[in-house]
């Protein structure tokens, strides 16, 4: 890769620092994806020790590069993004990966590949932060911001995607307390 391809990546990715999230911070300022992206590979370094048996530097790749598709489409809420929204995220996050030095297309390419075939731990482990990431987030925003649809869904949400940890399960059960306390006391 030279010097000029690798700030064009850059210059791509840097988009993020200026695509709105859903969320908002606990100050009220709307979170960039940038700034979801950077938490959650946080949360994978800090989890290092509890998943000795998993490639935790595999996880933190993931969860850099996971919402690079948001360069293109901007970011769309779970609960409202389509499979036509998703269809047309991968078409447009291939079409960059493919245009890219082979090397970085490749590995790229490669990561996309399992995550979304979600069938390794590390995989599992980065969908799961990806999505406990969003909860934390809302808990710690002040209520008045959440959606409406918001309410239940911080109860329910990502357990699903955590079951295959008795560590992620209990964090997530962590997290649940933490959001029926904010709605009874907010």
């Amino acid at each position: 890769m030279t010097p000029r391809e690798y700030l064009d990546i850059l210059h791509i990715a840097e988009r993020l620092k200026d695509t709105p999230r859903h969320c908002t911070t606990s100050q009220r300022r709307t979170e960039s994806v940038a700034e979801h992206s950077w938490r959650v590979s946080l949360m994978a370094v800090l989890l290092r020790d509890e998943f000795p048996d998993v490639d935790m530097d595999r996880v933190t790749e993931m969860c850099l590069v996971h919402d690079l598709g948001e360069c293109f489409t901007g970011d769309i809420p779970t609960f409202s993004k389509t499979d036509s929204d998703r269809a047309r995220e991968d078409v447009l996050l291939d079409e960059w990966v493919d245009s890219l030095p082979q090397e970085v297309s490749a590995r790229l390419a490669d990561l996309y590949a399992e995550m979304n075939a979600q069938q390794s731990r590390e995989a599992k482990l980065f969908k799961a932060l990806d999505k406990l990431e969003a909860l934390i987030q809302h808990n710690e925003s002040p209520l008045d911001t959440w959606s409406e649809n918001e309410f239940e869904l911080n109860k329910t949400y990502a357990f699903d995607t955590v079951q295959f940890s008795d560590w992620l399960t209990a964090l997530r059960k962590e997290i649940l307390e933490d959001t029926l306390e904010k709605i009874e006391n907010e």
